[in-house]
């Protein structure tokens, strides 16, 4: 029996390394389908975004009265330019692991606060997830079976960073489009869990690449923020000093 019972166990340990590697090829092919269905080679090298429309503030999961104009501009690997009221003279850049508001009293810096929680989302993006999770071997794919997510059933897949960092994708079924993206992260304060998730909705397609034209941001389950895009644009020439925050501040003092 002893000798039966030593003779099984390398027969157990294959059945479980042949049950995990079927488990992550089954995430990374949901994950492949996704960036196919996105746009695949013409997604994968956008050079930058922009989107135009209106945010919607809310409360403890109540809407706040009122929505708010913005210009969303973003240039892969770690550029991002935030633009908002109709005069377009509130500005918020995000270069880097920095961050500068520009208004008409000049540049300064974001409070850390408010910069940790935008780079944490674009660490954690559906873009960051595909192109520096999904390109590190050390990451590990995990398929989670089929949830449903407003109204639409997914494939959920969780990658997992050898710093064991971890972000969830949940993908339509059907169109194999992103649904969701969630990750959690622990308070520096107060120590306790936070769950950020971002639900994606009404795809249109933009240029061959279909695009969500509504955003929904939760925190622990409450939502946060809605944003209603009326306007995208892929690949636009930028001038020269679109990205320098101190230029924005002196073009903003002039006028």
């Amino acid at each position: 029996m002893a000798l039966a019972a030593m003779l099984a166990v390398p027969v157990t340990t294959q059945t479980a390394d042949e049950a995990a590697a079927k488990n992550a090829k089954k995430a990374h092919d949901v994950l492949f389908a996704m960036v196919q269905a996105l746009g695949g080679p013409l997604w994968l090298n956008v050079n930058n975004e922009m989107r135009q429309g209106h945010i919607a503030a809310f409360y403890h999961g109540q809407p706040d009265m009122g929505t708010t104009l913005y210009w969303d501009f973003h240039q892969w690997p770690d550029h991002d330019r935030l633009e908002f009221t109709k005069h377009r003279d509130v500005l918020q850049f995000y270069l880097g692991r920095e961050g500068w508001e520009v208004t008409y009293r000049g540049k300064k810096a974001l409070p850390k606060d408010q910069v940790d929680d935008f780079l944490r989302r674009r660490d954690h993006s559906i873009e960051s997830a595909v192109k520096v999770w999904m390109a590190d071997p050390k990451t590990i794919l995990v398929y989670e079976g089929q949830h449903v997510v407003e109204r639409h059933l997914s494939d959920q897949v969780t990658l997992i960073s050898a710093q064991n960092d971890s972000v969830t994708i949940q993908t339509d079924a059907e169109t194999h489009l992103p649904v969701r993206r969630s990750f959690q992260w622990r308070d520096p304060v107060y120590k306790d869990k936070n769950t950020d998730a971002e639900e994606y909705d009404d795809y249109h397609v933009i240029d061959g690449l279909p695009t969500p034209f509504s955003i929904t941001r939760f925190k622990n389950d409450e939502v946060e923020r809605q944003y209603y895009t009326d306007r995208v644009e892929y690949n636009r020439d930028l001038p020269a000093d679109f990205w320098d925050a101190d230029a924005a501040a002196h073009r903003i003092k002039k006028h």
